[in-house]
């Protein structure tokens, strides 16, 4: 395959960690469950007041209304929330929507009834979570959001990173590497959130302004492998030739990737994606995949997790913040780093 790599240096381990709050020795105890039922802790106000550990510390539970623990992006983000948690004693309550915003509905309606001392919220879609938020408004129990933003209610703070630079670094990815011409296929998220809607509008708009790039199918596969795989699929038997692939997440990227090994055309097609998750690091490192941009979901659920215990601590919080996001080629592919041990 041809290759001109961009180089770029990736320091995402000690930016991001930078983030985070204090640790404590404490161990945290988590529950992970589909519908939280029973009720074990006041309000925010009350547990405030009580402390437990031998640091004099106060002990704070937390529920963590994840959207997803199918894809390894999310799964990752959820033992970042974890590992902090852990370092700072607190208590998590966790529950999986599948990917369905209406199980997250319930599942938050079933966290309120925990009374946590604030719940953190990875959204399914950006517009169906927002009257879970305001159910949580109304019950006086703060939110946090994390890489998907919610449509209204009112947040504490949401951390994520910035989808359109990454849809910036991919288009020029591509532009340089092959030489601002050729036909490009893009492979879409889940509409519905504003990750995808805005790693879409930052590709195309890189891609607009080279005037020999033409993109030749623009499809959904909601970040999805299997749906990225049968996506790749129809638009291989439709086009007989493909320059570049960007796929708006490495989950998508790796379904195209097989349906590309399968069809023999490996060589012909350049492809880049978004995430930075294990199997996309393998399979950049096995020359089958070119880039892709590195959100390391690890970090982001330290973060988050980090930003809740300050706020509960009554320290200053921001209202919004963007984690670094860097390219990831075979040329710094080694120097990446993405979690801890």
């Amino acid at each position: 395959m041809k290759r001109n790599y961009v180089a770029a240096a990736i320091l995402l381990g000690m930016a991001l960690v930078s983030l985070g709050g204090c640790s404590t020795e404490k161990t945290a105890v988590t529950k992970t469950e589909t519908a939280v039922t029973d009720t074990t802790a006041g309000k925010a106000d009350e547990l405030k007041a009580k402390t437990g550990s031998k640091s004099g510390d106060k002990k704070y539970v937390v529920g963590l209304a994840m959207n997803t623990q199918t894809n390894p992006f999310f799964v990752d983000v959820k033992s970042g929330v974890q590992k902090a948690a852990d370092e700072l004693g607190v208590e998590l309550y966790i529950t999986d929507a599948q990917d369905d915003p209406t199980i997250q509905m319930k599942d938050v309606e079933n966290l309120i009834t925990k009374k946590p001392d604030c719940i953190i919220i990875d959204t399914c879609d950006s517009d169906a979570i927002v009257s879970s938020i305001e159910a949580c408004n109304e019950a006086g129990i703060p939110v946090l959001t994390m890489d998907r933003e919610a449509s209204g209610g009112e947040v504490v703070s949401h951390i994520g990173y910035d989808a359109v630079k990454s849809g910036k670094l991919a288009g020029q990815y591509l532009v340089d590497t092959l030489k601002g011409k050729g036909t490009i296929v893009e492979i879409q998220g889940i509409m519905g959130t504003n990750v995808a809607q805005n790693r879409s509008k930052g590709f195309n708009e890189i891609i607009s302004q080279n005037p020999d790039m033409k993109i030749v199918a623009c499809q959904v596969a909601d970040f999805d492998r299997a749906k990225g795989m049968s996506v790749m699929e129809n638009i291989l038997q439709a086009n007989d030739h493909i320059d570049g692939l960007y796929a708006a997440n490495d989950e998508m990227l790796l379904g195209a990737l097989e349906a590309v090994e399968a069809a023999g055309r490996l060589d012909e097609i350049t492809m880049i994606g978004c995430d930075a998750i294990d199997d996309t690091i393998k399979a950049i490192k096995a020359d089958k995949v070119e880039a892709t941009i590195a959100e390391p979901p690890f970090f982001l659920g330290k973060a988050i997790m980090n930003a809740a215990y300050d706020y509960l601590e009554g320290k200053p919080v921001e209202k919004y913040v963007i984690l670094d996001n860097e390219l990831v080629t075979a040329e710094n592919v080694d120097k990446l780093v993405t979690k801890e041990d």
